[in-house]
């Protein structure tokens, strides 16, 4: 943790984000010269988005149902797939990341107050440091559980070695910073800062948690929670789903309707390599061919029903290149013959990594699909807005809306939504952590002599080796 978090110090934050968020470089800053003027809290907070620009969704694919790792080379990927997981896994190491994108909030928290500068701004940005906290501590106790919590700025190596607190009380101050974010953040920002922390997504954050928080206890108090504020944001008209689902992740739709909070980039200036790292193996559509490290299981992709318009944008079937067609498959062991996973390709990128498609945090369909199922818990059983929020999603797929459901069935039919919906969005391994259904789904999912090796203790990640080696009072999670 020392090694990371040493990092974190002032001078550190030359870090930009791209498109709206766009910062003037700074250069030979000294805590003593640093914090002191509006555009230094700007670039302050800009750091702070920074440090959520890497939402790779290996993990989620993995170690779920999902896909299958490209099986020569790197070992690590296999070795995750299997759960044979070790403190040594790369693709198990965001712990590190997360607290630097912490610290950088912490320091926008700590320092802001100190600037001269308009009342209302700071009182924005110090909110929107808050929701990014929350953000990375939400992800940080879902793939670790209890984390240590640091809520003020680390500068120095005094006080590193940090004990984990609780779940319960990392949930809580989760809650208090979202619930911060959202008393303070606006609905809507001009277009300049489009892409910035909203209401909304505080709000759909909020209600995320609420209902990761609920789990599979169906006396929660939580599922009532989580639907009050799924149902103000829904009320706000502020977001909507786009005519086709295509148009979710066109470039276009960079800070659009169905975004509700998104992490964006800017092809071929700042962008991300999804497209091209899980595009087919070796294929020349790509800039320096595509890396193919994961392909889409087959029980994934004929999940899809008849006419599903949701299929082909998430798959690529086949390509053509110099003329020559070359159809893909979901079982040829070859991974230059595989099908590939499409969603968040950018077809304009001319650069390896130059792809400036959104990668999604929250959608509107995500929270839709949400707001279904906690109707539906509340009530025993699905309800008339229940059934709209499901459906909504389901008919811009092109499938007919569902009616006359169980309580269990409901709950079942909006699951299978939701892996359908928010596939290659790092949605997969939550779902099935909260719902109870880790286990079962990988165990099921046996395909190219997989035979995985999860135990109940796989539901949280291991803590990286560097990150025990450096704080003793990390300690390791229970199997590892």
């Amino acid at each position: 943790m020392k090694r990371y978090l040493i990092y974190l110090i002032p001078a550190l934050l030359t870090m930009s984000c791209e498109s709206k968020l766009d910062l003037t470089p700074v250069t030979n800053l000294t805590n003593a010269t640093y914090y002191k003027t509006a555009e230094d809290a700007k670039a302050a907070l800009g750091a702070c988005y920074a440090a959520i620009g890497n939402l790779d969704p290996f993990a989620d694919l993995v170690t779920t149902d999902d896909a299958i790792p490209f099986l020569t080379g790197a070992a690590d990927r296999p070795q995750l797939w299997r759960y044979e997981i070790t403190t040594a896994n790369s693709f198990i190491a965001q712990y590190a990341g997360s607290f630097r994108g912490i610290n950088r909030s912490n320091i926008v928290i700590d320092r802001l107050p100190g600037i001269t500068m308009d009342e209302g701004l700071k009182t924005r940005y110090i909110a929107e440091a808050r929701f990014l906290r929350a953000l990375h501590y939400f992800n940080l106790v879902r793939w670790y559980g209890g984390v240590p919590i640091v809520t003020s700025e680390t500068a120095s190596l005094e006080g590193l070695e940090v004990e984990k607190a609780s779940v319960q009380d990392v949930y809580k101050l989760i809650i208090d910073d979202l619930t911060a974010a959202e008393n303070v953040l606006p609905v809507t920002y001009p277009a300049t800062d489009v892409g910035r922390a909203t209401k909304g997504a505080a709000m759909g954050m909020l209600a995320y948690v609420y209902i990761t928080m609920a789990g599979t206890d169906r006396q929660s108090p939580h599922w009532a929670q989580a639907a009050a504020k799924l149902k103000q944001v829904i009320d706000s008209g502020v977001y909507d789903l786009h005519a086709n689902f295509a148009d979710a992740f066109a470039l276009s739709a960079r800070g659009g309707k169905e975004n509700v909070f998104e992490v964006q980039y800017l092809t071929d200036v700042r962008g991300h390599g999804h497209g091209r790292g899980y595009g087919v193996r070796g294929a020349l559509i790509y800039p320096s061919g595509g890396s193919g490290i994961a392909r889409p299981t087959q029980s994934l992709f004929d999940l899809y029903p008849a006419g599903d318009a949701r299929k082909p944008v998430t798959f690529l079937t086949s390509y053509t290149y110099n003329g020559t067609t070359t159809e893909l498959s979901v079982t040829n062991p070859d991974f230059t013959k595989a099908v590939a996973f499409q969603k968040l390709w950018d077809k304009t990128a001319k650069t390896s990594g130059g792809e400036g498609t959104s990668i999604p945090v929250l959608r509107y369909s995500d929270l839709l699909l949400l707001y279904a199922e906690a109707l539906n818990e509340v009530n025993n059983g699905p309800t008339a807005e229940a059934y709209a929020a499901l459906n909504k999603v389901r008919t811009r797929a092109k499938l007919t809306a569902l009616a006359g459901l169980t309580y269990q069935t409901f709950k079942e039919a909006v699951w299978l939504e939701r892996r359908l919906e928010l596939t290659f969005e790092n949605k997969r391994r939550f779902d099935l952590l909260r719902t109870g259904r880790l286990l079962d789904a990988v165990k099921a999912e046996t395909s190219f002599n997989r035979n995985p090796k999860i135990q109940p203790f796989h539901v949280l990640f291991p803590f990286p080796q560097s990150d025990t080696d450096a704080n003793p009072k990390l300690k390791q999670n229970e199997g590892y």
